[in-house]
């Protein structure tokens, strides 16, 4: 007798494949799904058959061979239509508003366990499982369903995971939350998995090649105006300006390499005012910033912030915490107030707030004009 059914999300990698091993192993009924997001001829380089990423055709061929060897039904499905409805126009409209985007955690709340979820109701499985390094456990005194970091501080992927809701975190299986990655490739060569010693995918998954404002060129929608997308002025802080810019869609919080700009010290991209067109420029010191306002907040460890309060911030997946001062700001949002400054704050980005290995909540960064002052990188 059987655990119970479980769909594993088989992107045809190790972690995936691992986690449908050890599902297998603990005596669950694994279905696996994989979900074909896009199309990579629409990428434009017709290399649709492109390793390491979880849209490649070797990818369902490898997630296949995995299941095919763990004795495992397995089901392509087709989310196109949906992925780019939800992820790829929202990654779009952001750098065309001078915002940098987070696509993977669109990809897990709206996808991953939405629309797999319901599929794998469908054929009546309680829960789906992914390869996330991430834990879940119920608390009994709220009542609620809590997200906890992955074991393997290395991985942990929790900060991609922040947008899950209570019902979604009741139906989650992370299988490898407790395993660091040494672990999980033993795993899979114990099962004598082809895809053990395969690389792991660092790119997002529908830009092959890594250049997002070709992308965005590219895939723009013919209604919108090319104006939107533009050269415009770059500018120093004082108001001078110090060059020309093809776009706004080109530059990001932070950057510093491809300004074109001769100065007597390296500038950096301080920010960028879409309406407009430009990219403001200035010497490191000038992306420190002492505050940021976090629009869209999910709360998971709490149902709602009520009062000032002591956490860690993330305000990228590889940035480490900072201890900071979360207040409510009403309508969703809150403000962080950062012990010490961070650098490049930057707009678009998700801020997942921490309290020891529990993730407590996390939102979007907003620009400076929804922070209260006029301004999301105050000192």
């Amino acid at each position: 007798m059987t655990r119970g059914r479980v769909a594993v999300a088989m992107s045809g990698g190790v972690d995936s494949s691992a986690a449908a091993a050890i599902l297998k192993e603990q005596g669950y009924e694994v279905v696996g799904f994989s979900m074909q997001l896009w199309d990579q001829r629409r990428s434009g380089r017709g290399d649709e058959r492109r390793p390491g990423g979880c849209c490649a055709l070797d990818d369902l061929y490898d997630a296949r061979q995995v299941a095919t060897r763990l004795a495992i039904p397995h089901y392509v499905v087709n989310f196109e239509r949906e992925f780019e409805q939800i992820v790829v126009k929202s990654f779009v409209e952001d750098y065309r508003h001078g915002l940098t985007p987070s696509p993977c955690v669109l990809c897990n709340s709206r996808m991953k366990f939405d629309h797999l979820l319901r599929l794998a109701r469908d054929v009546q499985a309680s829960h789906v499982a992914t390869g996330h390094y991430a834990r879940t456990i119920g608390d009994a005194q709220s009542g609620r369903q809590l997200l906890l970091k992955g074991v393997d501080a290395d991985k942990d992927q929790s900060y991609f995971l922040f947008e899950l809701s209570q019902e979604q975190l009741a139906s989650a299986m992370f299988p490898l939350g407790g395993h660091d990655k040494a672990e999980v490739r033993r795993i899979a060569h114990r099962y004598g998995l082809q895809v053990a010693d395969k690389a792991e995918s660092q790119e997002i998954c529908f830009v092959a090649d890594g250049d997002y404002a070709r992308f965005v060129e590219r895939y723009r929608p013919e209604e919108w105006n090319p104006q939107e997308f533009s050269a415009g002025e770059i500018i120093d802080q004082s108001g001078k300006v110090v060059g020309q810019h093809p776009g706004i869609h080109h530059y990001t919080i932070g950057q510093r390499r491809g300004l074109g700009i001769a100065h007597s010290v390296p500038l950096y991209v301080t920010d960028i005012q879409s309406r407009e067109k430009r990219v403001i420029v200035g010497e490191r010191a000038r992306l420190a910033g002492g505050s940021c306002c976090v629009v869209r907040v999910n709360w998971i460890a709490i149902s709602d912030l009520t009062r000032s309060l002591r956490v860690s911030v993330k305000i990228r997946s590889r940035h480490p915490e900072a201890p900071a001062t979360i207040t409510p700001l009403g309508a969703g949002a809150v403000r962080v107030d950062f012990d010490a400054p961070q650098m490049a704050i930057t707009p678009g980005q998700a801020a997942v707030f921490y309290q020891g290995e529990q993730v407590l909540g996390g939102g979007w960064i907003a620009r400076a004009d929804h922070f209260p002052g006029g301004s999301d990188n105050a000192s």
